[in-house]
Protein backbone atom coordinates (compact mmCIF):
# COMPACT_ATOMS: atom_id res chain seq x y z
CA UNK A 1 0.00 0.00 0.00
CA UNK A 2 1.65 3.32 -0.96
CA UNK A 3 2.22 5.55 1.90
CA UNK A 4 -0.27 8.47 2.81
CA UNK A 5 -0.61 10.62 5.95
CA UNK A 6 -3.89 12.29 7.21
CA UNK A 7 -4.67 15.83 6.54
CA UNK A 8 -2.83 18.00 8.84
CA UNK A 9 -4.48 21.55 9.89
CA UNK A 10 -2.67 24.60 11.24
CA UNK A 11 -2.87 23.53 14.69
CA UNK A 12 0.27 21.68 13.88
CA UNK A 13 2.14 25.13 12.69
CA UNK A 14 4.36 25.50 15.30
CA UNK A 15 5.83 21.84 14.87
CA UNK A 16 5.60 21.93 11.05
CA UNK A 17 7.42 25.35 10.75
CA UNK A 18 10.68 24.48 11.84
CA UNK A 19 11.28 21.71 9.29
CA UNK A 20 9.94 24.33 6.79
CA UNK A 21 12.35 26.89 7.73
CA UNK A 22 15.25 24.43 6.99
CA UNK A 23 13.90 23.32 4.22
CA UNK A 24 13.62 26.79 2.85
CA UNK A 25 17.38 27.69 3.29
CA UNK A 26 18.76 24.87 1.52
CA UNK A 27 18.44 24.60 -2.52
CA UNK A 28 20.40 23.58 -5.15
CA UNK A 29 21.82 26.82 -6.66
CA UNK A 30 20.50 26.34 -9.65
CA UNK A 31 18.62 29.74 -11.11
CA UNK A 32 17.65 31.71 -14.40
CA UNK A 33 17.42 35.54 -14.60
CA UNK A 34 13.73 37.15 -15.34
CA UNK A 35 10.40 38.02 -14.04
CA UNK A 36 10.81 39.89 -10.69
CA UNK A 37 7.96 38.18 -9.49
CA UNK A 38 8.38 35.03 -7.92
CA UNK A 39 4.84 34.54 -7.68
CA UNK A 40 4.74 33.88 -11.24
CA UNK A 41 7.30 31.10 -10.54
CA UNK A 42 4.63 29.39 -8.88
CA UNK A 43 3.05 20.01 -19.24
CA UNK A 44 0.19 18.71 -19.15
CA UNK A 45 1.13 16.61 -15.93
CA UNK A 46 4.47 14.93 -16.41
CA UNK A 47 4.03 11.22 -17.16
CA UNK A 48 4.87 9.22 -13.76
CA UNK A 49 4.78 5.36 -13.32
CA UNK A 50 3.99 2.61 -10.69
CA UNK A 51 2.98 3.69 -7.26
CA UNK A 52 5.95 2.25 -5.42
CA UNK A 53 5.37 0.41 -1.56
CA UNK A 54 7.56 2.96 0.81
CA UNK A 55 7.77 2.95 4.38
CA UNK A 56 5.39 5.15 5.86
CA UNK A 57 6.28 9.25 6.96
CA UNK A 58 4.68 11.93 8.11
CA UNK A 59 4.18 14.94 6.84
CA UNK A 60 6.26 16.18 9.13
CA UNK A 61 8.94 14.00 8.73
CA UNK A 62 8.89 14.44 5.00
CA UNK A 63 9.86 17.93 5.67
CA UNK A 64 12.24 17.03 7.22
CA UNK A 65 13.97 14.82 4.86
CA UNK A 66 13.74 17.99 2.05
CA UNK A 67 15.32 19.93 4.53
CA UNK A 68 18.06 17.46 5.45
CA UNK A 69 19.14 17.19 1.47
CA UNK A 70 22.61 17.76 0.89
CA UNK A 71 22.54 17.11 -2.73
CA UNK A 72 24.74 19.37 -4.39
CA UNK A 73 25.97 17.43 -7.20
CA UNK A 74 23.58 16.62 -10.37
CA UNK A 75 22.75 16.26 -13.63
CA UNK A 76 19.51 15.57 -15.78
CA UNK A 77 17.07 16.57 -17.67
CA UNK A 78 14.05 18.98 -16.61
CA UNK A 79 10.73 19.65 -18.56
CA UNK A 80 8.56 22.88 -17.10
CA UNK A 81 5.37 23.65 -18.09
CA UNK A 82 3.89 26.87 -17.40
CA UNK A 83 -0.24 27.89 -18.25
CA UNK A 84 -1.09 31.02 -17.64
CA UNK A 85 -3.23 31.65 -19.71
CA UNK A 86 -1.27 34.29 -21.81
CA UNK A 87 -0.06 34.30 -24.70
CA UNK A 88 3.25 33.08 -25.47
CA UNK A 89 6.29 34.92 -24.43
CA UNK A 90 8.20 34.79 -27.93
CA UNK A 91 10.55 37.22 -28.88
CA UNK A 92 7.78 39.33 -29.50
CA UNK A 93 5.85 39.94 -26.74
CA UNK A 94 9.00 40.13 -24.48
CA UNK A 95 9.95 42.65 -26.27
CA UNK A 96 6.64 44.80 -25.68
CA UNK A 97 6.38 44.11 -22.35
CA UNK A 98 10.67 44.45 -21.28
CA UNK A 99 12.67 47.72 -22.11
CA UNK A 100 15.26 46.61 -23.78
CA UNK A 101 14.13 43.49 -24.46
CA UNK A 102 14.89 41.19 -27.90
CA UNK A 103 17.54 42.38 -29.80
CA UNK A 104 20.80 42.85 -30.07
CA UNK A 105 21.06 45.65 -27.59
CA UNK A 106 21.11 49.79 -28.90
CA UNK A 107 25.03 50.50 -29.96
CA UNK A 108 27.58 48.64 -30.51
CA UNK A 109 29.02 46.36 -28.08
CA UNK A 110 25.76 45.97 -26.52
CA UNK A 111 26.12 49.63 -24.77
CA UNK A 112 22.07 50.52 -23.44
CA UNK A 113 21.59 47.07 -23.39
CA UNK A 114 22.59 43.21 -22.85
CA UNK A 115 21.99 42.54 -26.48
CA UNK A 116 20.59 38.78 -27.26
CA UNK A 117 21.85 36.85 -24.27
CA UNK A 118 20.81 39.04 -21.97
CA UNK A 119 18.67 36.45 -19.28
CA UNK A 120 16.44 39.20 -17.41
CA UNK A 121 14.85 39.12 -21.40
CA UNK A 122 15.41 35.50 -22.72
CA UNK A 123 14.41 33.35 -19.83
CA UNK A 124 11.05 34.99 -19.48
CA UNK A 125 9.83 32.69 -21.97
CA UNK A 126 9.99 30.20 -19.36
CA UNK A 127 6.75 32.02 -17.78
CA UNK A 128 4.84 30.88 -20.76
CA UNK A 129 4.96 27.28 -22.31
CA UNK A 130 6.62 23.98 -22.44
CA UNK A 131 10.30 23.94 -22.44
CA UNK A 132 12.92 21.62 -22.00
CA UNK A 133 15.70 22.54 -19.76
CA UNK A 134 19.46 20.52 -19.21
CA UNK A 135 21.02 21.29 -15.46
CA UNK A 136 24.04 20.82 -13.85
CA UNK A 137 25.62 21.20 -10.65
CA UNK A 138 28.89 20.67 -8.67
CA UNK A 139 28.49 22.18 -5.35
CA UNK A 140 27.89 26.46 -4.93
CA UNK A 141 30.71 27.34 -7.52
CA UNK A 142 29.62 25.66 -10.72
CA UNK A 143 26.22 25.29 -12.09
CA UNK A 144 24.60 25.74 -15.40
CA UNK A 145 21.32 25.64 -17.20
CA UNK A 146 20.76 25.33 -20.92
CA UNK A 147 17.17 26.16 -22.59
CA UNK A 148 16.76 23.83 -25.54
CA UNK A 149 14.83 24.39 -28.59
CA UNK A 150 14.40 22.64 -32.07
CA UNK A 151 17.43 24.43 -33.70
CA UNK A 152 19.18 26.55 -30.34
CA UNK A 153 20.50 26.62 -27.53
CA UNK A 154 20.78 29.37 -24.37
CA UNK A 155 22.90 28.22 -21.70
CA UNK A 156 23.93 29.82 -18.40
CA UNK A 157 27.20 28.55 -17.10
CA UNK A 158 28.57 29.55 -13.80
CA UNK A 159 31.89 28.79 -13.17
CA UNK A 160 34.03 29.96 -10.13
CA UNK A 161 33.59 33.66 -10.46
CA UNK A 162 32.50 34.27 -14.40
CA UNK A 163 28.58 33.58 -15.12
CA UNK A 164 28.20 33.21 -19.06
CA UNK A 165 24.87 33.50 -20.99
CA UNK A 166 25.22 32.56 -24.29
CA UNK A 167 22.70 32.31 -27.36
CA UNK A 168 23.72 30.32 -30.09
CA UNK A 169 20.72 31.52 -32.34
CA UNK A 170 22.61 34.93 -32.33
CA UNK A 171 25.89 33.78 -31.59
CA UNK A 172 26.02 36.53 -28.86
CA UNK A 173 27.20 36.13 -25.40
CA UNK A 174 27.10 38.05 -22.04
CA UNK A 175 29.37 38.21 -19.39
CA UNK A 176 30.18 38.96 -15.51
CA UNK A 177 32.79 39.19 -13.23
CA UNK A 178 32.27 37.62 -9.23
CA UNK A 179 29.36 35.22 -10.45
CA UNK A 180 27.51 38.29 -11.19
CA UNK A 181 27.70 39.70 -7.59
CA UNK A 182 25.35 37.20 -6.02
CA UNK A 183 26.36 35.42 -3.11
CA UNK A 184 25.68 31.56 -3.08
CA UNK A 185 22.96 29.80 -0.87
CA UNK A 186 25.27 28.65 2.12
CA UNK A 187 27.17 31.75 2.70
CA UNK A 188 30.68 30.19 1.32
CA UNK A 189 33.76 32.38 1.03
CA UNK A 190 34.12 33.74 -2.57
CA UNK A 191 30.98 31.51 -3.59
CA UNK A 192 28.92 32.50 -5.87
CA UNK A 193 25.60 31.91 -7.75
CA UNK A 194 23.37 32.62 -11.00
CA UNK A 195 20.50 34.76 -10.33
CA UNK A 196 17.08 33.48 -9.47
CA UNK A 197 14.30 35.26 -9.71
CA UNK A 198 12.52 32.82 -11.65
CA UNK A 199 12.35 29.16 -10.30
CA UNK A 200 13.25 26.60 -12.83
CA UNK A 201 14.04 23.61 -10.91
CA UNK A 202 11.64 21.11 -8.86
CA UNK A 203 13.77 22.48 -5.86
CA UNK A 204 13.49 25.83 -6.41
CA UNK A 205 9.44 25.23 -6.88
CA UNK A 206 9.63 23.61 -3.58
CA UNK A 207 11.41 26.01 -1.93
CA UNK A 208 9.11 29.16 -2.98
CA UNK A 209 5.64 26.31 -1.79
CA UNK A 210 7.06 25.95 1.24
CA UNK A 211 7.81 29.54 2.35
CA UNK A 212 4.41 30.20 1.37
CA UNK A 213 3.01 27.60 3.67
CA UNK A 214 5.08 28.47 6.19
CA UNK A 215 2.90 31.83 7.15
CA UNK A 216 -0.24 30.69 5.85
CA UNK A 217 -3.37 28.41 7.30
CA UNK A 218 -2.39 25.29 4.99
CA UNK A 219 -3.63 21.79 5.21
CA UNK A 220 -0.32 19.58 4.33
CA UNK A 221 -0.25 15.96 4.31
CA UNK A 222 1.91 12.87 2.36
CA UNK A 223 -0.61 11.80 -0.07
CA UNK A 224 1.20 8.67 -1.50
CA UNK A 225 4.16 7.82 -3.40
CA UNK A 226 4.88 7.88 -7.15
CA UNK A 227 7.99 7.30 -9.63
CA UNK A 228 9.53 10.14 -11.68
CA UNK A 229 12.80 9.96 -13.58
CA UNK A 230 12.99 5.99 -12.85
CA UNK A 231 13.07 7.18 -8.78
CA UNK A 232 10.93 6.45 -6.37
CA UNK A 233 9.16 9.42 -4.70
CA UNK A 234 6.55 10.50 -2.22
CA UNK A 235 4.12 12.87 -2.71
CA UNK A 236 3.98 15.81 -0.14
CA UNK A 237 0.51 17.84 -0.41
CA UNK A 238 -0.04 21.63 0.49
CA UNK A 239 -3.73 23.16 0.10
CA UNK A 240 -4.15 26.48 1.34
CA UNK A 241 -7.38 26.76 3.54
CA UNK A 242 -8.20 30.59 3.35
CA UNK A 243 -10.65 31.67 0.88
CA UNK A 244 -10.19 33.97 -1.86
CA UNK A 245 -7.20 32.08 -3.08
CA UNK A 246 -6.25 30.99 -6.54
CA UNK A 247 -3.88 28.33 -5.78
CA UNK A 248 -5.89 25.00 -5.37
CA UNK A 249 -3.13 22.61 -4.05
CA UNK A 250 0.45 22.29 -4.88
CA UNK A 251 2.40 18.43 -5.06
CA UNK A 252 5.76 18.20 -4.65
CA UNK A 253 7.03 14.60 -5.89
CA UNK A 254 10.11 13.99 -3.13
CA UNK A 255 13.10 11.51 -3.73
CA UNK A 256 12.63 8.72 -1.32
CA UNK A 257 16.73 7.86 -1.03
CA UNK A 258 17.80 11.49 -1.21
CA UNK A 259 14.81 13.95 -0.53
CA UNK A 260 15.16 15.90 -3.16
CA UNK A 261 12.28 17.35 -4.59
CA UNK A 262 11.86 15.34 -8.30
CA UNK A 263 8.68 17.03 -9.61
CA UNK A 264 6.56 20.10 -8.76
CA UNK A 265 3.25 20.61 -9.21
CA UNK A 266 0.47 23.78 -8.94
CA UNK A 267 -3.30 23.27 -9.43
CA UNK A 268 -5.54 26.30 -9.63
CA UNK A 269 -8.59 26.49 -7.35
CA UNK A 270 -10.72 26.89 -10.89
CA UNK A 271 -9.63 23.21 -12.14
CA UNK A 272 -8.24 22.27 -15.45
CA UNK A 273 -4.65 21.70 -16.88
CA UNK A 274 -1.92 22.57 -13.88
CA UNK A 275 -0.61 25.80 -13.64
CA UNK A 276 2.93 24.82 -13.72
CA UNK A 277 4.65 21.45 -13.63
CA UNK A 278 8.26 20.81 -13.56
CA UNK A 279 10.00 17.71 -13.03
CA UNK A 280 13.09 16.04 -13.83
CA UNK A 281 12.49 13.27 -16.63
CA UNK A 282 16.67 12.14 -16.17
CA UNK A 283 18.24 12.58 -12.94
CA UNK A 284 21.99 11.53 -12.20
CA UNK A 285 23.18 12.47 -8.99
CA UNK A 286 26.60 11.57 -9.63
CA UNK A 287 29.50 14.14 -9.91
CA UNK A 288 29.27 16.02 -13.49
CA UNK A 289 32.18 15.81 -15.66
CA UNK A 290 34.45 19.56 -14.65
CA UNK A 291 34.45 20.09 -18.71
CA UNK A 292 30.52 20.09 -18.14
CA UNK A 293 30.96 23.73 -16.96
CA UNK A 294 33.87 25.51 -19.47
CA UNK A 295 32.83 28.08 -21.62
CA UNK A 296 34.60 29.88 -24.55
CA UNK A 297 33.16 31.96 -26.81
CA UNK A 298 32.91 30.50 -29.98
CA UNK A 299 34.79 32.72 -33.11
CA UNK A 300 32.56 35.49 -33.82
CA UNK A 301 30.86 35.77 -30.44
CA UNK A 302 29.76 39.14 -29.93
CA UNK A 303 30.72 39.31 -26.51
CA UNK A 304 28.61 41.84 -23.99
CA UNK A 305 30.41 42.32 -20.51
CA UNK A 306 28.69 44.03 -17.51
CA UNK A 307 28.94 47.08 -17.50
CA UNK A 308 29.46 47.99 -20.82
CA UNK A 309 27.40 50.89 -21.75
CA UNK A 310 26.65 54.27 -19.99
CA UNK A 311 22.93 53.69 -19.62
CA UNK A 312 21.44 50.58 -16.97
CA UNK A 313 21.67 47.62 -18.11
CA UNK A 314 17.91 46.69 -20.02
CA UNK A 315 17.01 49.81 -20.57
CA UNK A 316 16.14 51.33 -23.68
CA UNK A 317 17.24 54.98 -24.33
CA UNK A 318 16.25 55.70 -20.77
CA UNK A 319 12.61 55.95 -21.20
CA UNK A 320 11.56 54.15 -18.07
CA UNK A 321 14.85 55.61 -16.04
CA UNK A 322 13.57 56.14 -12.45
CA UNK A 323 9.95 54.97 -12.89
CA UNK A 324 9.75 51.98 -11.14
CA UNK A 325 6.82 51.35 -8.83
CA UNK A 326 6.05 53.78 -5.77
CA UNK A 327 5.21 52.94 -2.17
CA UNK A 328 4.86 48.53 -2.08
CA UNK A 329 2.98 47.49 0.35
CA UNK A 330 1.86 43.96 1.68
CA UNK A 331 -1.12 42.98 2.73
CA UNK A 332 -2.07 40.22 4.29
CA UNK A 333 0.12 37.36 4.29
CA UNK A 334 0.03 33.98 2.78
CA UNK A 335 -1.71 31.96 0.34
CA UNK A 336 -3.77 35.51 0.01
CA UNK A 337 -1.42 38.06 0.46
CA UNK A 338 -1.61 40.97 -2.01
CA UNK A 339 0.89 43.32 -3.25
CA UNK A 340 -0.51 47.53 -3.16
CA UNK A 341 1.63 49.57 -5.13
CA UNK A 342 1.36 52.92 -7.10
CA UNK A 343 1.79 53.69 -10.69
CA UNK A 344 4.70 56.52 -11.63
CA UNK A 345 2.41 59.78 -12.22
CA UNK A 346 -0.48 58.90 -9.59
CA UNK A 347 -2.50 58.13 -13.03
CA UNK A 348 -4.25 54.46 -14.38
CA UNK A 349 -3.75 52.79 -18.00
CA UNK A 350 -5.38 54.62 -20.23
CA UNK A 351 -9.13 54.45 -20.69
CA UNK A 352 -8.85 52.49 -24.15
CA UNK A 353 -5.07 50.65 -23.93
CA UNK A 354 -5.29 49.67 -27.78
CA UNK A 355 -4.00 52.13 -29.80
CA UNK A 356 -2.48 55.00 -26.83
CA UNK A 357 0.40 55.70 -27.57
CA UNK A 358 1.69 54.75 -24.12
CA UNK A 359 1.30 51.20 -24.54
CA UNK A 360 3.15 48.74 -27.40
CA UNK A 361 0.45 47.85 -29.82
CA UNK A 362 1.04 43.88 -28.90
CA UNK A 363 0.76 44.55 -25.32
CA UNK A 364 -2.23 46.36 -25.69
CA UNK A 365 -4.01 43.99 -27.17
CA UNK A 366 -2.97 41.27 -25.01
CA UNK A 367 -3.94 44.07 -21.50
CA UNK A 368 -7.44 44.59 -23.09
CA UNK A 369 -7.80 40.53 -23.92
CA UNK A 370 -7.32 40.41 -19.72
CA UNK A 371 -9.34 43.25 -18.75
CA UNK A 372 -12.62 43.65 -16.84
CA UNK A 373 -13.93 47.04 -15.48
CA UNK A 374 -14.61 46.71 -11.82
CA UNK A 375 -16.34 49.32 -9.48
CA UNK A 376 -16.25 49.79 -5.62
CA UNK A 377 -15.94 52.39 -2.56
CA UNK A 378 -11.93 52.10 -4.00
CA UNK A 379 -13.81 53.91 -7.36
CA UNK A 380 -13.02 52.10 -10.78
CA UNK A 381 -10.36 50.34 -12.26
CA UNK A 382 -9.67 47.13 -14.48
CA UNK A 383 -8.61 43.41 -13.21
CA UNK A 384 -6.20 41.71 -15.13
CA UNK A 385 -6.40 38.28 -14.69
CA UNK A 386 -4.18 35.12 -15.62
CA UNK A 387 -5.10 31.31 -14.17
CA UNK A 388 -3.38 32.17 -11.17
CA UNK A 389 -2.02 35.79 -10.59
CA UNK A 390 -4.66 38.89 -10.76
CA UNK A 391 -3.83 42.61 -10.61
CA UNK A 392 -6.57 45.21 -10.30
CA UNK A 393 -5.10 48.70 -11.84
CA UNK A 394 -7.09 51.37 -10.25
CA UNK A 395 -8.19 54.87 -12.56
CA UNK A 396 -6.06 56.51 -10.15
CA UNK A 397 -2.90 54.74 -10.48
CA UNK A 398 -2.76 52.31 -7.45
CA UNK A 399 -2.04 48.39 -8.22
CA UNK A 400 -3.43 45.36 -5.80
CA UNK A 401 -1.87 42.09 -7.27
CA UNK A 402 -1.78 38.59 -6.01
CA UNK A 403 -2.51 34.83 -6.92
CA UNK A 404 -6.47 35.73 -5.17
CA UNK A 405 -9.52 36.00 -6.65
CA UNK A 406 -11.21 39.52 -8.16
CA UNK A 407 -13.47 39.82 -5.14
CA UNK A 408 -10.50 39.26 -2.98
CA UNK A 409 -8.66 42.07 -4.89
CA UNK A 410 -11.98 44.63 -4.82
CA UNK A 411 -11.93 43.89 -1.24
CA UNK A 412 -8.58 45.04 -0.63
CA UNK A 413 -8.94 48.45 -2.40
CA UNK A 414 -11.92 48.94 -1.01
CA UNK A 415 -10.40 48.32 2.49
CA UNK A 416 -7.52 50.87 1.88
CA UNK A 417 -9.94 53.69 1.53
Amino acid sequence: MAPYEPEQDTTEADELSAGRRKAVRYVVPLAVAGVAAATIGLVPALATSGDPDLPEITAQELIEKIAASDTEQLSGTVKISTDLGLPSFGSGMTGGFTPGAGGGGDDEGGKGGKGAADPSAKLMELASGTHTLRIAADGPDKQKLSVLDDAAEYSLIHNGDDVWAYDSASNEAYHSKDGGGHADKKGDKGGKDLPKELPATPKEFAEQALKAAEKSSTSVKVDGSAQVAGRDAYRLVLKPKDSGSTVGQITVAVDEKTGTPLKFTLSPAGGGSAVVDAGFTKVDFGKPSASTFDFKPPKGTKVTEEGDGSKKPGHRGGDFEGEGPEGLNVIGEGWTSIAELKLPGGQGLPTSVAGSDEVPQEAAKFLDSLGDKVNGDFGSGTVFKTRLINALVTDDGKVYVGAVTKDALVKAANAAQ
